[in-house]
């Protein structure tokens, strides 16, 4: 207990622990508009995204984070105009927007000799790496995703239901579906950058799933509203749990939340299972 004490005294761990809070905490809610949505092939973009911005700032020697940001907002726009009138939805859009951000990124690299290494390492961000001024970012993006959900739910659930129905309801779909995207992307590329692409996956997705299988598995009522609730729940479980097993016993936190969040979903579905039989 002692050496737990002395540990999270540390700076670096402690600051990696506040970070896991708040990322275990806000993130899964994120998680539940891009299954809902089925933006998953939007992580893939955003990840190019972040290459295609480090290999920016490090050429021309600009502030990381904006520029990540900029070109990330970029290029969502430029997948939803390839996604619009397609008959691929996402798949299609994502796919023609990450040829054109790492065939960007590649000229950059060899014109401006910019390692590849230095941009590859941005997508393996650590916990323990992070400073205070990262810690009010992922704050203030915990905030600003809260707060619209909250002050928007009822256009969120009528475009998770169905959008002809939320245009019949005078919904502007196009206008609130971009901003959603817009959210969606900003908060996961950023947060790819701070902690890594490998623990966003894990407090991103698998809250989310767990989520669903434990409602079923426990045949409680059903809904949006419980799903945001219960994946929130699951996705502070796993990042504090697994963060502090992973210093206790000197493991990757990302590998270890990964593992913890992977099991227990693995648990839920042949619980499931053995419920139905």
């Amino acid at each position: 207990m002692n050496r737990m004490i002395m540990l999270f005294s540390l700076p670096p761990i402690l600051r990696g622990f506040i970070a896991m809070i708040i990322s275990g905490a806000s993130f899964p809610l994120c998680g539940v508009m891009v299954l809902r949505l089925d933006l998953v092939p939007i992580r893939y973009m955003l990840m190019h995204g972040v290459i295609l911005g480090g290999a920016i700032a490090l050429a021309s020697k600009l502030p990381l984070v904006p520029v990540v940001i900029i070109i990330n907002i970029l290029l969502v726009l430029l997948m939803l105009l390839f996604t619009k009138n397609s008959h691929y939805g996402f798949a299609g859009g994502s796919a023609a927007t990450m040829v054109i951000s790492m065939a960007i990124a590649s000229i950059i690299t060899h014109v401006k000799d910019v390692p590849a290494k230095d941009t590859l390492s941005l997508l393996w961000g650590s916990p323990f790496a992070l400073k205070n001024f990262d810690i009010y970012v992922l704050l203030a993006l915990a905030i600003l995703l809260t707060l619209y959900i909250i002050l928007n739910y009822k256009n969120i659930l009528s475009l998770f239901f169905s959008q002809e129905v939320a245009k019949s309801m005078g919904l502007k779909v196009q206008i609130n579906y971009t901003i959603m995207v817009m959210l969606i992307a900003l908060v996961v590329a950023l947060a790819m950058q701070l902690l890594g692409a490998f623990l966003i996956d894990s407090l991103l997705i698998l809250p989310v799933l767990v989520a669903s299988s434990f409602m079923s598995l426990i045949n409680g009522k059903k809904g949006i509203k419980r799903l945001f609730i219960f994946s929130s729940m699951f996705g502070f479980a796993f990042s504090t749990i697994g963060y502090i097993i992973a210093v206790a016993i000197n493991w990757p936190p990302a590998g270890t939340i990964a593992i913890i969040s992977g099991l227990t979903y693995l648990a839920t579905i042949m619980l499931s299972k053995i419920q139905k039989k």
